[in-house]
């Protein structure tokens, strides 16, 4: 056990550096457009059709005090029925594409539904198959897609502000 204190000690912590300033400034500028076009509260729904979790992972990043996507009014909520827009995630599995339809009509009109990783967008490595419908828009209709595999979180906000910015324009 003491070899294992002396290498923790020799190593330090090792942590990955922060984002560079450019992203930053992304971000900030995305924090800004978001405020703008919202004026109120965003809500979402996550919905995990299949996915590995990897999106999720990330998807819980945007919950952190770095992008903190709750200063911005964004919330996710546990009932599709309080939602705006639903982030689905993962190819959509077999025993999933029922539970994904009822989401969908149980999430109240003007909704954005987006397409969340690889999985989601293209069926991934997964594809369709016996246990897979493959991507999410060949069960339900797509607003927009984030690819990835799996999408930073600043791909998520850019994914989010793409989808505001749409349904504003519609």
């Amino acid at each position: 056990m003491w070899h294992v204190i002396r290498q923790r000690v020799r190593t330090g912590i090792v942590t990955e550096p922060p984002p560079a300033d450019v992203q930053r400034v992304e971000i900030a500028r995305i924090h800004d457009e978001l405020l703008h076009i919202l004026g109120r509260a965003l809500t979402i729904r996550e919905v995990d059709a299949g996915s590995c979790n990897g999106c999720e992972l990330e998807i819980h990043a945007l919950g952190n005090p770095y992008y903190n996507i709750e200063g911005l009014g964004i919330k996710f909520v546990a009932s599709p029925r309080h939602a705006d827009m639903l982030l689905v995630t993962g190819p959509v599995s077999r025993h999933m594409e029922e539970a994904l339809r009822r989401t969908l009509e149980a999430t109240p009109e003007p909704r954005i539904v987006v397409a969340v990783g690889d999985c989601g967008c293209t069926g991934g490595v997964f594809g369709a198959g016996y246990a897979s419908c493959g991507r999410v828009a060949e069960v339900v209709p797509v607003d927009v897609e984030v690819p990835g595999c799996p999408p930073t979180p600043l791909a998520l906000l850019r994914g989010i502000l793409g989808a505001v910015r749409g349904r504003r324009g519609a």
